[in-house]
């Protein structure tokens, strides 16, 4: 493959281009607005149509499959930079039963997706130890972990591995969403909904996705003047930093060691850590806004969901089909009952809201989540996204590492080891809860 700097522009104008105009359907166009479809998968989607896997009408070059391995590196770079200063005490204080709750049913999702496929689908369709994997990555993590897996896999030999997650992930998003609001529309007329009374009423805004005067809000401050530097090329660099850094070190680790194969994003986030705590250390870390951070992560996570999806091998998709469905259903079953069931004995106030959170994050990632939180909490009156956003501090090393290790686990014979760990772990942490009344088992205390 013949490089030229020239293709990445011209991809990069192509998908810049197919997100305008995912941007213009969802504002304008009824039926997107009622899909609550984010941009990005909207940009994805054409562009699987009309690119080399579709149509053929949109010239990408060969280098757009590569692009979300890259990207997610720099999400992850930016991660540990963008997170608020906290205490341990006040997490679990605060958001324990969320945290233990969240906690569980993602590690049920990675674990009891690998024991569902190891038990059924590989026997039957001999598909690939970590194909249960697919399930986790593509819905709990969405297509930023999805494209992490991928590349894991990949690298040692799955070719197939990318496409498959990050379909699963492209599917995921549209379930959580479709799924999403019937469940809102069935529980808003049953009374089960404490801050909206009827679906159709929503704000325009959450239907167009467009913001009016009075409701935009700042992205950020400026903590550094222009006169010495551009706040939002400060900030983009110390990303670019970590992310360089992170990258260099995953292949002088390859180097060194033929079967040492550690993901850059993984290292780009270890090395955003420690330069998070190296700002601290020089009293610096007051001129990194957490909202700039952030967002450099939202623009590099749109762009991997587009590019993701549009790199999409139908042809691999098509070959995998069956286990693939039902892989598929399997992980819709086990959602929905992690959010009728489970949801009910952790809380007595809130539950559908805090639920149907939870059901959008563990089906389409933490971004459809927000979506359906904000249709039946438009306000954010029941606290659910302040918790879940500390409660999401402890639960980010344990993704992390599952995103690291479980390919190198089941690509070394360790895949059943793999599961009995998730399982444990989510049984002491069940039965921590239970002693710490976070979970409660008599009807008579729940809510009904």
């Amino acid at each position: 493959m013949e490089f030229n700097v020239w293709d990445i522009l011209i991809d990069f104008g192509i998908i810049s281009a197919l997100l305008l105009v995912g941007t213009f359907l969802r504002a304008k166009v009824g039926i997107f607005q009622r899909s609550f479809m984010p941009a990005s998968i909207i940009a994805g989607i054409l562009g699987l149509l009309l690119g080399s896997h579709g149509l053929n009408i949109l010239p990408f070059s060969e280098l757009i499959s590569t692009y979300p391995s890259l990207l997610i590196a720099v999400v992850f770079a930016a991660l540990p930079l963008s997170t608020p200063k906290f205490k341990w005490s006040d997490m679990f204080d605060k958001v324990g039963r969320l945290w233990s709750y969240s906690q569980v049913i993602m590690l049920l999702m990675w674990g009891g997706g690998l024991l569902f496929a190891l038990a059924l689908l590989v026997p039957i369709f001999d598909v690939h130890n970590g194909f249960g994997l697919l399930l986790a990555a593509g819905f709990v993590g969405g297509h930023g972990t999805a494209a992490a897996i991928g590349e894991a896999f990949q690298s040692q030999g799955w070719e197939e591995a990318t496409t498959l997650a990050m379909t699963s992930a492209t599917i995921g998003a549209i379930l959580a969403i479709g799924i999403g609001l019937l469940l809102i529309k069935s529980n808003a007329n049953k009374g089960n909904t404490n801050y909206i009374s009827s679906f159709d009423k929503l704000p325009n805004e959450l239907k167009s996705g467009l913001l009016p005067k009075d409701k935009r809000d700042p992205l950020g401050e400026n903590t550094v003047s222009s006169i010495l530097i551009d706040p939002f090329a400060f900030h983009l660099i110390l990303v670019l930093i970590a992310t360089s850094i992170g990258y260099y070190l995953s292949q002088l680790g390859e180097s060194l060691y033929a079967s040492l194969s550690i993901p850059a994003f993984s290292l780009a986030f270890l090395v955003g850590l420690l330069l998070r705590y190296f700002l601290e250390w020089i009293k610096a870390d007051d001129y990194v806004d957490h909202k700039i951070m952030s967002s450099i992560g939202g623009n590099a996570t749109d762009f991997l969901v587009a590019f993701g999806i549009a790199s999409i091998n139908l042809t691999v998709v098509a070959d995998n089909i069956v286990p693939f469905s039902i892989l598929i259903i399997f992980g819709i079953i086990l959602s929905y009952i992690f959010y009728k069931v489970l949801s009910r004995y952790y809380f007595q106030e809130n539950w559908f809201e805090k639920g149907i959170f939870t059901f959008g994050w563990i089906t389409g990632a933490v971004a459809t989540a927000i979506a359906l939180l904000r249709i039946v909490d438009p306000k954010l009156k029941s606290n659910t996204l302040d918790e879940f956003g500390l409660a999401y501090i402890p639960i980010a090393p344990v993704e992390i590492a599952i995103i690291t290790f479980s390919p190198l686990l089941i690509l070394n014979g360790h895949h059943w080891l793999f599961v009995v760990i998730t399982i444990v772990i989510s049984f002491v942490i069940l039965t921590v809860s239970y002693y710490k009344k976070w979970i409660i088992l008599n009807s008579k205390e729940r809510s009904k």
